[in-house]
């Protein structure tokens, strides 16, 4: 593994103090000479890990007064937006968020794959459906994600859209890391081994409102098995 440049270490160490609660929005970084001395590095260092921390929207330089943590619905940065939202008891409001955002983006992207798909990609989206179902009977969590995941990317890449893939693709470690955790239900996998067949069949018909309806309607599960094996274990666990 690459070791981590001292830029990159030091505006994680701020980050981290943003995600700690030590730093909120709106108030200002310490200066470029004590945080130089906090991690023992220069100050051209933290002023390049400023800079790393400013074009993530996470802090604003005011030229003259110094720098000030921006409130997080200005943050850009994806990693940095789940790291603070998840340390900061909100794990649940993500994971929600997260559906959502998918729902958006595929359902779209279902409907543009019912007419540009072809016989290789239902083909492929098949032999993931095979794969889940096998995967599932077998107990093999990381392989029933893999196939999950693979389904997903092929429908994303057959809808010719090119602006699809590179929204998608910041979530697309997030969201491999999330379903990792959710396919450990055995209830979930079968309930996604239905609704991918069911997207399939859709996308089969080449009709794009109906594949459309299919995804959403993936979605509407994946929300509910969220809300009843996921989030409400842990309530339960925690009550």
């Amino acid at each position: 593994m690459a070791r981590k440049s001292l830029v990159a270490t030091v505006a994680d160490a701020v980050l981290d103090a943003i995600v700690r609660g030590d730093l909120a929005p709106g108030d200002s970084l310490p200066s470029e000479a004590e945080l130089g001395g906090i991690h023992d590095v220069s100050r051209i260092t933290v002023r390049e890990a400023i800079k790393t921390l400013q074009a993530q929207g996470v802090v604003r330089v005011e030229n003259g007064r110094g720098s000030y943590v921006n409130p997080i619905d200005e943050w850009v940065s994806l990693d940095a937006v789940l790291r603070v939202t998840s340390a900061g008891g909100r794990d649940d409001t993500v994971a929600v968020q997260l559906i959502e955002v998918r729902r958006m983006l595929e359902t779209g992207a279902a409907a543009l794959a019912a007419s540009r798909c072809d016989d290789d990609d239902l083909e492929r989206l098949a032999a993931c459906v095979a794969e889940m179902r096998r995967a599932h009977d077998a107990g093999e969590v990381p392989e029933f994600v893999r196939a999950d995941l693979e389904f997903h990317d092929i429908i994303l890449g057959a809808s010719g859209n090119v602006f699809l893939r590179v929204l998608f693709e910041p979530l697309a470690r997030v969201l491999a890391e999330r379903r990792a955790q959710t396919s450990r239900v055995p209830e979930i996998q079968a309930h996604a081994i239905d609704e991918h067949a069911r997207v399939l069949e859709a996308l089969r018909t080449g009709d794009a409102e109906a594949s459309r309806r299919a995804m959403d309607r993936h979605m509407d599960q994946t929300m509910a098995d969220l809300q009843h094996y996921v989030l409400g274990a842990e309530q339960a666990v925690s009550s």
